[in-house]
């Protein structure tokens, strides 16, 4: 199987080679942002707006390499259905998380399938979270310790980190919180004959 990740993210990378399986990383570039507004502007649902995302690396990487498979991924957090970026800055990071103190939010990972520029599977999975009721100083001692590793994480944290002290409850998939629906990717790959057990 020729496959290839269609993303740059460390972790999707490190849940398929522990899954076994050998691929390629081609990072998709566009511009998630414009995407994600012009989404938002025509009502568009957090997972359609994960969906898209993840289709639309998918698709860009498939037309440039015929006869692979393609993985596009993407995630989104919806905090009472407004979607939240990735923090542009540790001051970012601190709002988004007094945002979420004492909450409850959706991560919704979206993965897509593409084979020669056409889409061939997609799943979305969605996880809800509840976060504890942080203090201010918790929040920033947090992010200056932290800011290396979650400035490229939705909402601001890692649960796969210290930001596991975060939260009360995690309902859902562990695979769907780092980001890529392991299982329900794998089924599909050994359903189609792409891997064996």
């Amino acid at each position: 199987m020729n496959l290839i990740l269609a993303s740059g993210s460390t972790i999707r990378a490190q849940l398929l080679r522990q899954a076994g399986l050998s691929f390629e990383t081609v990072v998709a570039r566009i511009d998630e942002e414009s995407v994600k507004l012009s989404l938002a502007a025509e009502g568009a649902a957090p997972r359609d707006i994960a969906d898209a995302l993840a289709e639309a690396k998918a698709r860009k990487v498939s037309l440039k390499h015929p006869g692979a498979l393609v993985l596009g991924c993407d995630q989104v957090l919806s905090l009472k259905g407004e979607v939240l970026s990735k923090p542009r800055d540790p001051d970012d990071a601190r709002a988004q998380l007094r945002r979420l103190s004492d909450m409850r939010h959706n991560l919704l990972s979206a993965v897509v399938a593409y084979e020669d520029g056409e889409p061939l599977w997609r799943f979305v999975d969605t996880v809800r979270l509840s976060m504890r009721a942080l203090s201010d100083d918790f929040i920033d001692d947090y992010v200056s310790r932290n800011w290396d590793s979650i400035r490229h994480s939705v909402g601001g944290y890692k649960l796969e980190e210290e930001g596991m002290r975060l939260f009360r409850a995690v309902e859902g998939d562990y695979f769907t919180v780092l980001g890529l629906p392991m299982i329900p990717l794998l089924s599909w790959l050994i359903d189609r004959g792409s891997l064996t057990v």
